[in-house]
C-alpha cells in the first residue's frame, strides 16, 4: 500500500525530499482556502507539516502525495483518517484543477480500501466550496445531512455537507457523530 497507480497518477508517501513540493501546496492561500489549517509559511512549518504527516500514518491513517507520473513530484495530497468518521480529504495545487485529478485520486483510494476493512469513508466540504462537493459525488459519494461548525482553527463559521460512502453493503448506515454534536444540522434538498 506504499504506492498506487492510475492512468496519469502515482500516488505515494511523501519523503523529505518532497518538502519544497509540500510548501508549494500548502502555502498557497487559493488551496488553503477550505482547509482546516493556514497556509504554511516557511520550510520550517513545512518541516513540521512533514512530522505531522508521519504521525498520521503512524496513527494508522493514510496520507499520500499526488504525483504526475510524468516527473513523479507531488502536485496535491490525499488523506483518510483512522478515527471513526475514515474522513477523506484531499487538495491540489491550483494550475491542476479542473483536470480531474482530484476525482481519479480518490477513486484509487477506494478501490484500495475496499480491499481493507474499513466499512465507510465520509466527506465534508464547505457550501462555498461546491466543485469538492462534485467530485464526492463523481466517486459515488451520497449527501447525507448538512451542519454548521465554529471552524477551527480559524475561527468562523461554515456549512458543511456531509458525504458518505459505504463499502460493506449496508446501504443506509449514516455517520451521525456531526449530526449528533453540531446542534445546527439539516438535511438540503440536493439538486441532482
Amino acid at each position: 500500500m506504499n504506492c498506487l497507480k492510475t492512468k496519469r497518477l502515482i500516488l505515494r508517501h511523501f519523503t523529505e525530499k518532497d518538502i519544497n513540493a509540500l510548501f508549494a501546496i500548502l502555502s498557497d492561500k487559493d488551496v488553503n482556502t477550505f482547509l482546516p489549517m493556514y497556509p504554511l509559511r516557511n520550510i520550517e512549518e513545512t518541516k513540521r507539516y512533514f512530522q505531522y504527516i508521519k504521525n498520521y500514518i503512524q496513527q494508522k491513517g493514510l496520507y499520500y502525495a499526488i504525483c504526475l507520473k510524468e516527473d513523479n513530484i507531488p502536485i496535491g495530497c490525499i488523506h483518510v483518517s483512522a478515527d471513526d468518521s475514515h474522513d477523506l480529504g484531499y487538495s491540489i495545487k491550483k494550475e491542476f484543477w479542473h483536470k480531474g485529478i482530484c476525482t481519479e485520486s480518490c477513486l484509487a483510494i477506494i478501490d484500495m480500501l475496499k480491499q481493507t476493512n474499513i466499512p465507510y469513508i465520509t466527506a465534508t466540504h464547505d457550501v462555498n466550496n461546491p466543485r469538492s462537493g462534485k467530485v464526492m459525488k463523481a466517486i459515488g459519494m451520497t449527501y447525507q445531512y448538512s451542519y454548521e461548525e465554529l471552524w477551527q482553527p480559524k475561527n468562523f463559521l461554515v456549512t458543511f455537507r456531509m458525504y458518505q460512502l459505504n463499502f460493506d453493503g449496508q446501504k443506509d448506515r449514516v455517520y451521525k457523530k456531526y449530526w449528533d454534536k453540531y446542534p445546527n444540522h439539516f438535511i438540503e434538498e440536493m439538486p441532482l
